[in-house]
């Protein structure tokens, strides 16, 4: 089931890409809006996503390359790392969580303040997969109201 999914989903995206090919295909799924998971279906097809994240979504810390600062969509890999967990994509990136204390520090775009990764309020960001951390959910509203959320 889960596969027939993921399939027509796939499709769907296929054909929205050929869309301005005139004549040659034409899409019936209803118009939906653009989101990270239909990217990242285009680009990897056998990915299942759990929920739909829109840009300005809060996105669970399993499902965020902390090193790429990165939706991902699918359970990344935990780096146990001074009694906090980490996520990265591979382990290069396992690696890097490891190693560099910098990897693991957000800077809140509201306070401008240092946050650590695991403590953030994560935001997706655009729908490339872009995240940002926050201190708090408080101050990703402040950030909103100011006018400084582009969705």
């Amino acid at each position: 089931m889960i596969k027939h999914v993921i399939v027509y989903a796939f499709a769907a995206v296929a054909l929205m890409g050929c869309k301005t090919e005139t004549g040659k295909t034409k899409n019936t799924e209803d118009p939906r809006p653009t989101t990270v998971e239909n990217k990242n279906k285009e680009a990897q097809p056998k990915m299942t996503m759990a929920q739909n994240y829109r840009v300005g979504s809060q996105v669970p810390t399993e499902l965020v390359c902390m090193v790429n600062d990165a939706y991902m969509g699918k359970l990344q890999m935990p780096v146990p790392v001074n009694g906090k967990t980490y996520y990265g994509c591979c382990q290069m990136c396992v690696k890097t969580l490891n190693n560099n204390d910098e990897a693991r520090i957000g800077i809140d775009p509201f306070s401008k303040q240092r946050v650590d990764k695991t403590e953030a309020f994560i935001v997706l960001m655009d729908v490339e997969g872009k995240v940002a951390y926050f201190e708090s959910e408080d101050n990703f509203k402040k950030f909103k109201e100011v006018g400084r959320m582009n969705h």
